[in-house]
């Protein structure tokens, strides 16, 4: 029988490799500690750059509210508010003025089938980019003369794709299909 004696207080553990990862471990949780310290105050300082940009940009705007309203002040103003009013209208006219119809009319003209009537065109609309809209009224014996027609709508230079608003089939009072359609005009103001 063999006696094992340890003449040591504490006996020998085989400690350094857990020591050696503990360190290692360690080491690459200060790096990233670091690295995020540095992320973090990197941010910080973007932050407070956008922060200075938002300030600046609501002081422009503020100044701009300010002028804004000095001019909404001087613009109702009863006697300046009459001329308003009527550069207005008077822009307006002109403006509406400034569709030729027999354009108009020749443009829908070259793309309408022969078989397709035009029933009602609306006053054209322009919006603040200048931009005509036209409202119409087709009607046709047959749908697939109506799909025609925005078809080539669609690849004129001078329209854009239609949007079909309204479509009524055809009763005992009116034999063709109806639809009512918009689409953008090109005509230059």
């Amino acid at each position: 029988m063999r006696v094992i004696i340890n003449l040591s207080t504490e006996p020998f553990r085989r400690d350094r490799a857990k020591l050696l990862a503990t360190v290692i471990c360690s080491i690459a949780l200060l790096a990233l500690l670091a690295a995020q310290t540095w992320l973090i105050l990197g941010e910080r300082g973007r932050a407070a750059e956008s922060r200075e940009r938002v300030a600046r940009l609501n002081a422009e705007l503020a100044e701009m509210h300010n002028g804004q309203a000095t001019a909404d002040t001087t613009i109702q103003q009863p006697l300046n508010a009459e001329v308003l009013e009527r550069s207005v209208l008077l822009n307006s006219l002109i403006q509406r003025k400034a569709i030729s119809w027999a354009r108009l009319l020749d443009d829908i003209g070259g793309v309408l089938p022969n078989n397709v009537r035009m029933i009602q065109i609306r006053l054209p609309q322009v919006n603040i980019r200048n931009e005509v809209t036209l409202d119409m009224e087709v009607g046709a014996s047959d749908e697939l003369q109506a799909i025609e027609f925005t078809n080539r709508l669609a690849a004129s230079p001078l329209f854009g794709p239609a949007t079909l608003l309204r479509s009524d089939p055809p009763s005992q009072n009116e034999p063709l299909y109806r639809y009512r359609l918009t689409v953008s005009y090109a005509q230059k103001l």
